[in-house]
């Protein structure tokens, strides 16, 4: 097949914005060369890519494995591009990162001062939940991602640059609030809201219970951790949460943290990439500038920095 990169870019707009107008607007085309290009693709492939429903464009089947494979070689392309602008002028490009929703409250504290040691840098930055973000990793969607837990089911390199302590919350009325020292057991038997099943909280609340021989009995349960502080606020149960998710309520005492034993539980953050990747200029300082600062710009987050 003898097509060229300019219609795989073409196609790539038009099948990502199923819009030809649209995708003519951002490539500073005409309608009608947008159109023509397509036709020619669809020609030399010998399959149609593109079907209209009424005013809908939709992709066909081979669209759909052509569209897959013209975002890998756009991928590979301003990859190349940015290691040659990195080799001449320094760190510079775009970074594409995904985090685990609990990693917001700290990650833009992080991403403001590597873009402030490296001011050439462009961020992409997209927050969801395990499952979303994976799906990101393993469709080479995203450079690299931030989470807790590293998965098992895609071939990575995962790398802890930070811990995460978790800890169990209530409101400042509650009648544990005073305890010097609660037993695992004693928590198990107050109603507990939890996050969703497959989170990584969710995952190392059930592995402390289980260590106790105790089962994770849940009053609700929540996929927003700041649901969860709401609701253990308004004294609907208690909870387990990273101390990373907890900065503005522990400052306003909102929320207290109890004095469980074996708490807090700590476990790392990760930074993961597929284990194939080839790591752009970028996303190879990023990584450094974790492993160098994390640790560091976390402790002043949370307020437990040396003076």
């Amino acid at each position: 097949m003898h097509f060229t990169f300019r219609q795989m870019q073409i196609f790539e707009s038009v099948a990502r914005l199923l819009s030809f107008s649209r995708a003519a607007e951002e490539l500073h085309l005409t309608q009608p060369a947008v159109s023509m290009q397509i036709r020619q693709l669809e020609d030399t492939v010998g399959l149609p890519l593109l079907e209209q429903v009424g005013k809908k464009i939709h992709l066909t089947e081979a669209g759909e494995e052509l569209h897959h494979h013209c975002r890998v070689v756009a991928r590979q392309l301003r990859e190349t591009k940015e290691a040659m602008d990195s080799l001449r002028q320094g760190v510079r490009g775009r970074l594409d990162i995904a985090i685990i929703s609990t990693a917001k409250y700290f990650m833009p504290m992080l991403l403001a001062r590597f873009c402030d040691a490296h001011p050439d840098v462009q961020l992409r930055l997209s927050v969801g939940n395990r499952e979303r973000i994976l799906e990101q990793l393993a469709d080479n969607d995203v450079d690299m991602v931030i989470m807790g837990r590293p998965p098992g089911e895609v071939s990575v390199i995962s790398e802890p640059f930070a811990k995460n302590p978790h800890v169990v919350i209530a409101p400042p009325g509650h009648r544990f609030t005073h305890a010097k020292r609660l037993s695992v057991q004693r928590v198990s038997e107050e109603p507990m809201i939890v996050r969703e099943k497959g989170s990584g909280t969710r995952h190392l609340l059930e592995r402390l219970f289980a260590d106790h021989g105790l089962k994770v009995q849940a009053r609700m349960e929540m996929s927003s951790n700041e649901t969860i502080k709401q609701a253990v606020i308004a004294g609907m149960g208690i909870s387990l949460l990273s101390i990373h998710t907890l900065k503005l309520e522990l400052q306003t005492d909102s929320l207290v943290i109890l004095p469980v034993q074996g708490l807090p539980v700590v476990r790392d953050w990760h930074l993961v990439h597929l284990k194939e990747k080839r790591l752009p200029p970028v996303a190879r300082a990023f990584k450094s500038f974790l492993q160098e600062h994390a640790e560091e710009v976390l402790a002043e987050f949370s307020g437990t920095a040396k003076s």
